[in-house]
């Protein structure tokens, strides 16, 4: 069975175009599409889909807004952020709100489909424009050592690997541990860092090494 999206975008050129692009593979089985915030969380919270794709500057909630207000309704499905925009301050506040990854709309189709297909398998995507500036954002200040974090030499390296975007399996597969450990030690890891997510985990480990 295919995977269900949602398209939030206020611009119908973008929305048809993203659906017909999506409608193409065939490994999504429905799209549908809104083109406001409010409407988003409203089909989102009736009927949740597996990922939205989900524009930042829309009538009446912005994108940071339902991505936290989707987040907020302890709904379960991803969120990829798809602009125009990578002011330092959205791509905060996306992040924070909850997103799995950032993307900008001026990258060549298969390279949006890629990114969809990543975050369903649990990856955080960052466009690499935008990459370098959620760098910047965790990179300041004295980095600490994973002595300082009090996390193990085996939990740094799940955390090595979530911060690398890959997925509970690929961590599994490179460890040659079963998935149910690496969920653990990412549960582990949420903890002791006092973090939300696995987006904010992955940026945590920027922080990391010395």
């Amino acid at each position: 069975m295919g995977k269900r999206v949602l398209i939030a975008d206020d611009d119908g050129l973008v929305r048809d175009g993203l659906r017909m692009l999506l409608e193409l593979e065939d490994d999504f089985d429905a799209v549908e599409v809104c083109d406001t915030g409010r409407l988003a969380v409203d089909l989102a919270v009736a009927d949740p889909p597996d990922i939205i794709l989900m524009d930042i500057r829309m009538p009446e909630l912005d994108g940071v807004q339902a991505t936290q207000s989707i987040r907020e309704a302890g709904l379960d499905c991803a969120v990829l952020i798809l602009t125009t925009f990578q002011d330092d301050e959205y791509i905060r506040d996306c992040l924070a709100a909850g997103a799995s990854g950032y993307i900008l709309k001026n990258r060549p189709s298969e390279q949006i489909i890629e990114s969809v297909r990543s975050v369903l398998r649990g990856m955080t995507v960052f466009d690499s424009q935008v990459a370098e500036k959620v760098s910047g954002m965790v990179g300041g200040g004295r980095r600490r050592s994973r002595e300082e974090l009090g996390i193990s030499e085996r939990e740094y390296e799940v955390l090595a690997l979530v911060g690398e975007g890959r997925s509970n399996r690929e961590i599994a597969e490179a460890l040659f541990i079963s998935e149910g450990t690496v969920r653990n030690y990412v549960s582990e890891l949420l903890e002791k860092l006092d973090l939300r997510d696995r987006t904010q985990l992955a940026l945590a480990f920027h922080r990391c090494l010395r």
